[in-house]
């Protein structure tokens, strides 16, 4: 069924190795878009009318345009028209931190409204200032609503750097698709053995991950 390919020189490891370049950009990028992505929610809550109108329309770019034309836009487009030699890694990691950040920061804006406002009215009474609420008494509240979230986002990271490979970068769905087409002609069923391993790979990666987040969003709730 195509799968003792897999056993063949090092056409696993090759495998192996694919998934460790999809996992090493989709946690840096999942780390910056943490980052950011704490710092946008705190400005999109102060409902300044300036933050408001940038905010949504950066948030609507992220919605409407997908992925891969961000890719091609950043790869290929920057390269030519600005003159700026941009690697596929670092541009990937540079889209996919631009569609975390957005995430990230509506999720820390939906949890920084839902907290009670008799809980920032009660810090002022007790003289702190806008800044020591948010570092002693918001941020806690709303780290430990948001990590269930944030993992959610690890998993929907590494699903969709599926799609570097159309930048030529090999992570383990481009890997498959070379080991395809040198042992296409000697084991006619190789795309299914390849393929039914990538789907392994992704599923021994993000089920446990999977999990973590929906025991965490009950055990908290």
């Amino acid at each position: 069924m195509g799968f003792e390919v897999l056993f063949k020189g090092t056409n696993f490891i090759r495998l192996l190795e694919g998934l460790g370049v999809a996992l090493r950009i989709s946690m840096i990028s999942v780390g910056i878009s943490i980052v950011l992505g704490m710092i946008l929610g705190t400005l999109m809550s102060l409902k300044n009318p300036v933050i408001t109108v940038l905010s949504r329309i950066y948030l609507e770019i992220v919605h409407i345009m997908p992925q891969m034309v961000l890719l091609f836009i950043v790869f290929f487009g920057f390269s030519k028209v600005m003159g700026i030699n941009i690697p596929a890694e670092a541009s990937a990691i540079i889209v996919f931190s631009f569609w975390g950040t957005a995430e990230m920061g509506d999720l820390v804006r939906g949890c920084l409204i839902s907290i009670p406002m008799i809980q920032y009215e009660s810090s002022y009474a007790l003289g702190m200032r806008r800044s020591k609420t948010y570092l002693y008494v918001i941020i806690p509240q709303i780290i430990r609503r948001l990590i269930p979230l944030s993992i959610n986002l690890i998993t929907r990271m590494i699903k969709t750097t599926s799609l570097i490979m159309m930048i030529g970068i090999v992570e383990v769905l481009k890997a498959g698709q070379q080991i395809i087409e040198a042992n296409r002609r000697t084991s006619p069923h190789v795309a299914f053995g390849v393929f039914a391993t990538v789907f392994l790979l992704y599923f021994l990666v993000c089920w446990p991950i999977s999990q973590l987040s929906k025991y965490l969003e009950k055990r908290w709730s």
